[in-house]
């Protein structure tokens, strides 16, 4: 059956009605009318790299590990891979199946759902585009310190520098060192965040023209790899996507010959098993492997639309979830066995090494364990070129995102201007980050992070699944699969759609609510004020939904009873 048939004999829209009822058209809206000349990926290889090197990002190298120790070590992964299995898998699963079968981005497929939710489509794009602003600048930070890493001796190793304190503590290859709360290492007092030249908010400095520079060839290398579509994109990935692997192998090795690594790898899977009676550690749990693997960012949606219809997204959704998790619980080593080093060299506990996450991490405390190590410019390099490269493929899946819904929902204004249409979407982007590359931009950066993602996009999954599993119908949703597999979807995926995921997702959203908790970086508390700016950036995404929703009640035509019949599922 070619695919078109398949489309209108399989996918029905819950957006048509009951053909009776007056102001609708009865003629069936096809899925995807330029099926054709759709751009397509050129090996099945370029997409399964680009979804896993979308999923397999920065959090995967550092969150995971520092979550998975501060949650009971070893026992965190009982409720890890049971949030995986019964939440994250299958919203996965369920993004790649609809992006191939209606072949189509985040804001036109709500045509072929229910189109009350396109608003959904719009707040995915914002969502996407605030990411934007505050990655590209991370993976700018990491290009920073790859160019500072070709020096024989690396810029974060010694307390012999005019910029140095008193409190500079150089206490590798030495003796007798007293490693106090005051005392700062060389990478501490020389790194790229430099957030001790701003006060906060309310002072970020100025722009730093080294970080604008990077930024500059980081969204060089993204607007070149977008700009002729997944034909070039699927083609860079094959280094993007397997580069991290291959230096994750490397550092592996390397640290588990550092005296000490044991002492990291006891810390970090030294299952407490109380642990798991905390309600906060299934919260953490779900949220890894929800922002690890990623479904709602509009990515999945875009990669997967560009499949041929029968690719079989099922065994997709699957290998490609487990190449995310394993490769989350292989960084913890990678990882670990540095801190314990650390901790052997400092004569400290490894939890003293390890009190920070996030961008201490990745810039100051892995860069200063690497500066001490033979061989330390080779290992600096590989280190940040993985962090490049794992950023980059993250960008590419998010940009991506936003491309595809626009041009699918303004195809006769953009199918012939995708060149000018990314470059200005990269402009957009690369002024949008201007104030994360001042003295106070890791500060800007955390509170984008925080409020520009955070719990708007988990409600956004959970308005999504809804509409699918409820709006459009889980049996319609099942057909559509077996259109593309030829087999219905098993009752476990069928009761997770249905139930267990948007369950999950509710809960998940009530949790964050309900522990909000004052934001922090470093030392630095933010103002009460910034928290206000972090709500309005989180409603500025999420508020197009029910403005959508009234817009379309509002300016559908027919009566109330009809207007409820536009989002509800055919009955087949």
């Amino acid at each position: 059956m070619p695919h078109q048939e398949q489309v209108l004999a399989h996918g029905n829209l819950c957006a048509q009605g009951p053909p009776k009822n007056a102001g609708y058209n009865s003629n069936p809206v096809p899925v995807m009318t330029q099926t054709e000349s759709r751009d397509k990926w050129g090996k099945k290889m370029d997409f399964l790299l680009s979804v896993i090197g979308f999923a397999v990002d920065l959090g995967n190298v550092w969150r995971f590990p520092y979550i998975c120790y501060q949650n009971g070590g070893g026992a965190f992964l009982i409720p890890y891979v049971l949030m995986a299995v019964f939440g994250g898998v299958p919203l996965f699963y369920m993004e790649l199946a609809l992006g191939q079968f209606h072949r189509t981005g985040a804001i036109s497929i709500w045509k072929h759902i229910c189109p009350m939710f396109k608003g959904i489509g719009f707040a995915i794009c914002i969502i996407a585009l605030y990411v934007s602003f505050y990655y590209n600048t991370i993976i700018a930070w990491a290009l920073f310190y790859f160019y500072s890493s070709f020096s024989s001796t690396l810029p974060w190793t010694s307390c012999d520098n005019e910029w140095n304190t008193e409190n500079c503590t150089n206490y590798f290859g030495k003796d007798n060192v007293t490693w106090t709360n005051y005392s700062r290492s060389p990478a501490e007092e020389r790194n790229v965040l430099v957030v001790h030249e701003s006060s906060g908010l309310g002072d970020v400095g100025y722009i730093r023209w080294q970080l604008m520079l990077c930024l500059f060839l980081i969204f060089t290398i993204v607007y070149f790899s977008l700009w002729k579509g997944v034909k070039t994109s699927g083609k860079v990935v094959w280094v993007t996507a397997t580069l991290p692997y291959v230096v994750l192998l490397i550092l592996m090795i390397r640290g588990a010959t550092l005296p000490g690594a044991w002492k990291g790898v006891v810390f970090y899977l030294n299952p407490k098993w109380e642990k798991l009676k905390e309600t906060s550690v299934w919260v953490d749990a779900a949220a890894q492997i929800f922002f690890s693997l990623g479904p709602g960012f509009g990515v999945l949606l875009a990669l997967s639309s560009y499949n041929p219809f029968n690719n079989n997204c099922y065994r997709d959704a699957i290998v490609t979830s487990l190449v995310n998790c394993l490769t989350s619980f292989i960084s913890g080593f990678v990882i670990f066995t540095v801190l314990g080093y650390m901790a052997e060299q400092r004569n400290v506990n490894v939890e003293d090494v390890a009190r920070d996450k996030g961008p201490s991490l990745l810039f100051i405390t892995y860069p200063e364990a690497i500066a001490n190590m033979v061989g330390s410019t080779f290992f600096a390099i590989i280190f940040f070129a993985m962090m490049i490269t794992l950023g980059l493929d993250s960008t590419f899946g998010g940009l991506e995102a936003i491309i595809t819904a626009v041009m699918d929902e303004y195809p006769d204004t953009l199918s012939h201007r995708r060149e000018l249409f990314v470059l200005g979407l990269v402009v957009v982007c690369f002024l949008g980050s201007l104030s994360t590359l001042t003295t106070g931009g890791a500060y800007v950066v955390k509170l984008l992070e925080e409020f520009g993602v955070g719990s708007s996009i988990i409600a956004i999954v959970f308005l999504e699944a809804t509409a699918v599993s409820w709006f459009y119908g889980i049996n319609r949703f099942s057909n559509d699969i077996k259109s593309m597999l030829g087999y219905t979807p098993g009752l476990f995926w069928r009761v997770c759609w249905v139930a267990i995921s948007p369950a999950f997702l509710l809960l998940f959203v009530v949790k964050i609510l309900i522990r909000l908790l004052p934001l922090s970086l470093f030392d630095y508390k933010y103002p009460d004020w910034s928290m206000t700016v972090g709500y309005i950036i989180g409603a500025s995404s999420f508020m197009w939904i029910p403005i959508y929703m009234v817009y379309k009640l509002v300016w559908t035509p027919g009566s109330l009873k009809q207007v409820r019949h536009a989002c509800e599922p055919l009955v087949d």
